[in-house]
């Protein structure tokens, strides 16, 4: 993370929540003259504060860390609207339905943007009597493989994690209309309206 919590996050939280600089002092138990040495960039609240303080402005650790508050505008949880995150340290691959301030290892992680697939990646659909066998005509060696296929609609998701020196296949119910994603670990995160 390239900063540590800002002063104008601190103070835009403050005023969303209706707060003075007093009230939220006597709220985490620290001085306003502490809260006013934030807001106007002359200190920064000490690392045992930054729980009470994230509790006090009604958001999360990660929020008060980014500067950004998440409003959860998905409702309804539709899981077209599938977001995936994956680890650079351990490789963990993280799901979820719409966005979310993710972190694993440490290290906060960005949603994974699709890309159309490419001729390196080309996705084969069969039907194999009731399923359909999807297959990826790519290297699966130790460095250079498919890690994932996802197959997602509105109400399911169908995932299948691959491994090295696998075969980059699966066979998959497809229910109606939906999104097919693989994860190749050097060139990204693939989409395919299947």
């Amino acid at each position: 993370m390239n900063t540590y919590i800002t002063g104008a996050t601190i103070k835009n939280l403050r005023e969303a929540k209706g707060l003075t600089q007093l009230q939220l002092a006597e709220t985490i138990g620290v001085s306003s003259k502490a809260v006013s040495k934030w807001e106007t960039a002359k200190g920064l609240p000490d690392i045992s504060l930054v729980e009470p303080l994230s509790k006090a402005l009604g958001v999360s650790v990660m929020e008060l860390m980014s500067g950004e508050a998440i409003i959860n505008k998905n409702i309804s949880s539709n899981i077209l609207f599938s977001k995936f995150y994956i680890c650079p340290i351990c490789g963990n691959v993280i799901h979820t339905t719409g966005e979310t301030l993710i972190s694993c290892c440490g290290v906060p992680l960005p949603p994974l943007e699709a890309e159309d697939p490419d001729d390196a990646h080309t996705i084969s659909i069969e039907n194999v009597e009731d399923e359909k066998f999807i297959s990826i005509n790519h290297p699966m060696t130790k460095s250079h493989y498919i890690s994932f296929i996802a197959y997602v609609t509105s109400d399911k998701i169908h995932f299948v994690k691959l491994y090295p020196e696998g075969n980059a296949e699966t066979r998959i119910q497809f229910r109606g209309r939906g999104y097919l994603y693989i994860y190749c670990n050097k060139h990204g995160l693939m989409k395919k309206i299947v």
